[in-house]
C-alpha cells in the first residue's frame, strides 16, 4: 500500500484540517499526520482567514499529492469507493456534492464571527444577523437532508464527505452556545459523539499554542 501523509495545522483552530482528517478517516485509509505549527506564517494566514487559498490539509498518497477539501475528498472516494463518501444513489451524489460545495465556498460570515475554537466557551454569545442568516441555511440544509435520507447521517445511515465538510459547525456552534432546533441539536450531538471527532478534540484541548486573536472574549 503506498505510504499516506496528511499535512495539517493546528487541530483547536483548523476547520479545513478537520475536515481532510475525517475524510481520510470516514475512508479507512491508514495515514500519518504531517503538522504545520500555527504560527507558520501560511498555516496562521489560512486559520484567520487573510487567505483565499486553503493549502492545508492536504494529502500525500505514493506519488500523488492532492490539496482543496473537495478534491481529496473526491480522490478518497475514488480510491476508496466501499468507504462510501459519496452516496451510491446518482441523485443523492449529486445532491451531497452539492452541499458540500455550498460549505466550501459560501457561509463567510460563519466563519468571521465564529472562528473555530474547541478550547474555548462563550455561554450566552450575540451573533450577528450576516452570521445569523447562515446558521438558518446551515440548519435548512440539515433538516432536509435528515429528513429526505433518513438519517441518523445528512445521507442516510453511511457517513458521507458532507458530515465530514459540515463536523467543523457543529463544533463552532457548541463553543459559541448556539441553540438549535431538536433535529439539529440531535444530529449535532451525534456528529461530536463520533470517535474520530473525540479523538481529534482531545488533542486540540492539549495544544500549547494559543492565537491571541482567536482566544479573546467577544
Amino acid at each position: 500500500m503506498p505510504k499516506t501523509t496528511l499535512r495539517i495545522t493546528s487541530k483547536n483552530y483548523s476547520s479545513w484540517s478537520l475536515r481532510g482528517w475525517l475524510l481520510v478517516k470516514f475512508a479507512g485509509l491508514p495515514f500519518e499526520e504531517d503538522i504545520v505549527p500555527p504560527d507558520d506564517p501560511t498555516a496562521r494566514a489560512e486559520i484567520l482567514l487573510l487567505s483565499s487559498s486553503i493549502l492545508v490539509p492536504s494529502l500525500k498518497h505514493g506519488s500523488v499529492l492532492v490539496w482543496d477539501t473537495l478534491a481529496i475528498a473526491e480522490y478518497l472516494n475514488e480510491i476508496r469507493p466501499r468507504a462510501l463518501l459519496l452516496p451510491a444513489d446518482q441523485a443523492a451524489r449529486a445532491h451531497c456534492r452539492a452541499v458540500c460545495g455550498e460549505m466550501h465556498s459560501g457561509f463567510s460570515a460563519l466563519r468571521a464571527a465564529l472562528p473555530m475554537n474547541l478550547k474555548a466557551h462563550f455561554p450566552n454569545f450575540k451573533v450577528w444577523s450576516r452570521a445569523e442568516a447562515d446558521i438558518h441555511r446551515i440548519t435548512t440544509i440539515w433538516k432536509e437532508c435528515l429528513a429526505k435520507y433518513g438519517g441518523p447521517f445528512l445521507f442516510g445511515e453511511q457517513r458521507t464527505m458532507a458530515d465530514a465538510m459540515y463536523a467543523p459547525v457543529v463544533t463552532r456552534f457548541v463553543t459559541y452556545d448556539v441553540k438549535l432546533d431538536p433535529v439539529c441539536s440531535a444530529y449535532g450531538k451525534r456528529i461530536m459523539a463520533m470517535p474520530e471527532m473525540q479523538e481529534w478534540i482531545t488533542v486540540a484541548k492539549k495544544e500549547p499554542e494559543d492565537i491571541d486573536e482567536l482566544d479573546v472574549e467577544f
